[in-house]
């Protein structure tokens, strides 16, 4: 889990078997659906990305989500979307350069999508975990 790339028999031998072994349990598990796939980590900060925000996305109406989610997936900079219980119709995940650049987004891309009459953002000060359940 920690590094999708390391060769099967370096996990095989480390563990003290078969690298086939490995081979057919890592299968067993696509075959299941418990791993489905594996990705490369970009390290946004490298890119100039500096400021992670949260943003709950109020709807005028529930029957709004999907012609919402449609537009926001047109936003490069939204990473993340979970129709929610509570307050919030939406929460979004967007990572942006600064301050202004989150601004400019809110106003002028995420708040001007049709049917969305608010939103209240949380700026992220330091991702303290990041991880996936363990196996």
């Amino acid at each position: 889990m920690h590094d999708a790339r390391k060769p099967i028999l370096q996990i095989a031998n480390k563990i003290g078997i078969s690298g086939a072994a490995i081979h057919q349990r890592l299968r067993k598990l696509e075959q299941a659906g418990v791993i489905s796939g594996s990705k490369f980590t970009i390290n946004t900060k490298v890119l100039g990305y500096s400021t992670m925000a949260f943003v709950g996305v109020y709807l005028d109406k529930a029957a709004r989500n999907s012609e919402a989610v449609r537009e926001l997936k047109k936003i490069p900079e939204v990473l993340e979307c979970h129709y929610t219980t509570g307050n919030w119709s939406i929460l979004i995940k967007i990572i942006c350069r600064d301050n202004e650049h989150l601004m400019q987004l809110l106003n002028t891309k995420i708040q001007a999508i049709e049917g969305v009459s608010r939103t209240e953002t949380f700026i992220s000060l330091d991702q303290q975990i990041d991880r996936q359940i363990q196996l």
